[in-house]
């Protein structure tokens, strides 16, 4: 009697490449698939641009995002059980967006304080002053923890509830609360000390 093997070759998932092109369920998923993408391209390209910096960064991001997405959009309709999907795209970015620091020793950056402003018409102090006090809540920002700054990203960028956060991140509606408010309290603080309020 043959003995069964230990290590099984592992299953590989199923991904929206196992449908057959032209099928009809196909043909679903890529609708069901372009609605999902023209409903959240803003919010992925938020985060990311929040999370890394920089436009050019931000868009890779994106594209990277929607692209393991679509392969795996299939499953997540699946899983979902009819909830909304922005939480599980935001899952994936912010997974691709640690990624990208954990790999960015490799390539030269140009930090956010040392990028040239966008040019415009209207050189007002209101504008100049806007923009100053964006540079010191993205610097103070930068000084969270990982998952408190993306809780605080998610939130007043993309405007995501509390349970959106939590599946997004994972944790619990509670626990999410609190990672929330420590996260407002510890950049209330960071920016007190540097004297922007």
């Amino acid at each position: 009697m043959a003995k069964a093997d230990p290590n099984p070759p592992r299953k590989r998932a199923p991904t929206i490449e196992d449908v057959p092109p032209g099928s009809a369920r196909k043909a679903k998923l890529d609708a069901d698939f372009s609605k999902l993408y023209s409903a959240h391209l803003r919010d992925v390209y938020s985060f990311a641009y929040y999370r890394v910096g920089n436009h050019h960064d931000a868009e890779d991001l994106t594209e990277q995002t929607f692209l393991q997405a679509y392969r795996h959009f299939e499953r997540a309709q699946g899983e979902s059980d009819g909830r909304p999907l922005r939480p599980w795209l935001i899952r994936i970015c912010q997974n691709l967006a640690s990624n990208y620091y954990r790999d960015r020793a490799r390539r030269p950056e140009s930090t956010l304080e040392n990028a040239a402003p966008v040019a415009t018409l209207h050189d007002t102090e209101h504008i100049v002053e806007g923009r100053e006090e964006l540079r010191h809540v993205f610097s103070n920002l930068n000084k969270l923890s990982e998952d408190r700054r993306e809780a605080l990203i998610m939130r007043f960028a993309l405007g995501m509830d509390n349970r959106e956060i939590a599946r997004a991140l994972g944790r619990t509606d509670g626990a999410t609360k609190v990672l929330i408010h420590r996260a407002i309290k510890q950049l209330e603080k960071e920016m007190a000390v540097e004297g922007v309020t």
